[in-house]
Parts: C-alpha cells; sequence; structure tokens
C-alpha cells in the first residue's frame, strides 16, 4: 500500500466539496484525473469510501471513519513541512555549544546578541565547562560542537584550529613584577616568577596544564590553587600571590590595582580547537551558529605587544 497526500487531499476534498467537479476544481485538476486517484485510493484501501449516484456523492461508514484519520494525517503533514520551512528559514531552529568558560564569559556574549538579533526564533544552549566535558558534550549528542583546549581528533570526532591564546602575568600595581626596568624591554622569566608565591587553577583546568607544561621543571611557591579565574583576580587583588592567565580571560583582571603584563615565552601558548562530530551534518541552525564563530573568532594579538 503506497497513499500519497495526492489522494489524501482529493478525498477530504470530495468528503468536503460532496461533489466530483467541485472537487476536482478545489484540486486543480481535470475531473476524469481527480476520479481516477479516489479509485485507486479505494482500491489500495479495498474499501468503498463514497456511495455515489447522478446526483449525489455520500461518504460511506468506512469513509466517515477514515476521514478523520486522513484530516489528522493531513494536519500532521502540514505541521511537519511548516517546521521544515521555519528551520530552513531559521525562524525557528536549535543550536547547542560547548565552550571553555573563558571564552562564555568574554568573547562569545557579543557574538550570540548579533546571532539573536538577526535569528531571533533560534533557541541557543550553552554549556561553559572545561575542555574534557566539552568534548564529551560533543560525543554524546548534547552539543553540536564545542570550543576547547583539546585537539580531539579521533574516528568520531575531529578538530579544527580555532584560535591561540598567549599568556599574562597577574600581579597588583605595587608588587615588584609591576615595574618595567628602564632602559629596556624587560621580558618576565619562569625564574623571576618562582620567587613569589603563585596562586593556580585547578589542575583539570587546561589554563593550569599549558602553564605548568611551560614551567616545567621549574618549581613554583604554590600557596593555593582555585577553580574560578574569579578567585584567583580576588586573591591576587588581596596580596596573597601572583598569578599567570590566558590572553582571553584578561577581562576578569580590568581591575583597580591590579597589573597584567604579556609573558613572551614562545612554548606557553595555549591553542583552542572547534571540535565536531565527523559523522554527523550540523542542523542548520547550528551551521549558521559555526559560520558566524568561525568569521569572529577572538584576536589576541593586541594583548602580546611587549611593554613600551
Amino acid at each position: 500500500m503506497n497513499i500519497s497526500t495526492r489522494q489524501i487531499d482529493a478525498f477530504l476534498a470530495l468528503a468536503a466539496q460532496r461533489n466530483f467537479t467541485r472537487a476536482a476544481t478545489q484540486c486543480h485538476l481535470s475531473q476524469p484525473a481527480f476520479s481516477a486517484l479516489i479509485r485507486a485510493l479505494e482500491d489500495d484501501l479495498s474499501v468503498r469510501l463514497f456511495d455515489r449516484s447522478t446526483r449525489h456523492v455520500e461518504l460511506t461508514a468506512a469513509g466517515a471513519n477514515f476521514k478523520e484519520s486522513a484530516q489528522r494525517i493531513r494536519t500532521e503533514i502540514n505541521a511537519a513541512v511548516a517546521s521544515m520551512r521555519d528551520e530552513a528559514t531559521m525562524r525557528r531552529g536549535r543550536a547547542a555549544i560547548a565552550l571553555l568558560p573563558s571564552l562564555a564569559a568574554g568573547w562569545l556574549p557579543d557574538q550570540l546578541a548579533v546571532f539573536h538579533q538577526q535569528h531571533p526564533g533560534v533557541e541557543l544552549e550553552i554549556a561553559d565547562v572545561l575542555s574534557e566535558p566539552c568534548i564529551d558534550m560533543v560525543a554524546n549528542g548534547k552539543a553540536d560542537f564545542a570550543l576547547a583546549a583539546i585537539r580531539a581528533d579521533t574516528p568520531d570526532l575531529q578538530a579544527e584550529p580555532f584560535c591561540s591564546d598567549d599568556y599574562h602575568l597577574v600581579c597588583r600595581d605595587d608588587h615588584p613584577l609591576a615595574k618595567t626596568p628602564r632602559g629596556r624591554k624587560h621580558v618576565v622569566t619562569a625564574a623571576e616568577l618562582a620567587q613569589w608565591p603563585f596562586i593556580h587553577m585547578a589542575r583539570h583546568s587546561s589554563v593550569r596544564q599549558f602553564l605548568e607544561a611551560a614551567l616545567h621543571p621549574q618549581p613554583m611557591k604554590s600557596v593555593m590553587e582555585v577553580e574560578q579565574l574569579a578567585t584567583v583576580m580576588g586573591m591576587v587583588r588581596a596580596g596573597l600571590g601572583i598569578s599567570a592567565i590566558p590572553s582571553l580571560t584578561l577581562f576578569h583582571f580590568q581591575q583597580k590595582g591590579l597589573v597584567t603584563r604579556p609573558l613572551h615565552w614562545p612554548e606557553l601558548t595555549r591553542k583552542i580547537y572547534l571540535v565536531r562530530r565527523r559523522d554527523r551534518s550540523l542542523s542548520i541552525a547550528a551551521q549558521a551558529l559555526y559560520t558566524q564563530l568561525m568569521a569572529n573568532r577572538p584576536t589576541v594579538a593586541s594583548t602580546s605587544t611587549p611593554p613600551r
């Protein structure tokens, strides 16, 4: 059995009009073509749907029962078509992204504001989590793509470079490392950082992992480790220690009494990747968000200029 929407439409038109000529006109068909559709439908269903006479066309009992189902089918088809058209024209849809908190808090909001203004009907889901949860969310289908500090190239996942993030020293403005020696451009070294109490991010954060790799084997005077960059800021501002943080997090440290200085270490660069599934194309809404974010990637070059 292969009932078509044309047959459903023809049946509903005849059920409403009770006249082959008017129903055929409503369906923009000749009467012979219309009658053939009705006969084919009755043959497919193996039941007579209409009693015909020279003056009247009436639904049979089976036809009356089928009418309810036909109306429900047509309503569902109309809804499905409307939904697909809405998604195709971005009047509705859904896009889910997982990304590092530093990107989610600093760079992403302005991007989403533009996207939402252009596509107000698209539902956005944002997960601001560390790199490993980002990758997990893409792998299990909870996120369309992720921005993470892990190059997750696997049989199921693909990663493409998104941006690079260099590091900065952060300290109080009355700290010795806040001063630049006269007459030369001074680059703070790992040995200089090691002289002072140091506030670390948690070991599972990409901020900490990249920093430790660059500092190895230099031992540090670690006084504490915390989960949140805002906490690092508060501890540094209180004079409990210094820290080193990526450029994308500098907005947390634009506080009175604090100084940030670039750390020009070639080995200290945090690379961010966009990770997505290999076997699954993005929805129209997710593809639009992906395109916008890739075209407006954060630039941190200006934050890496040596102090004058």
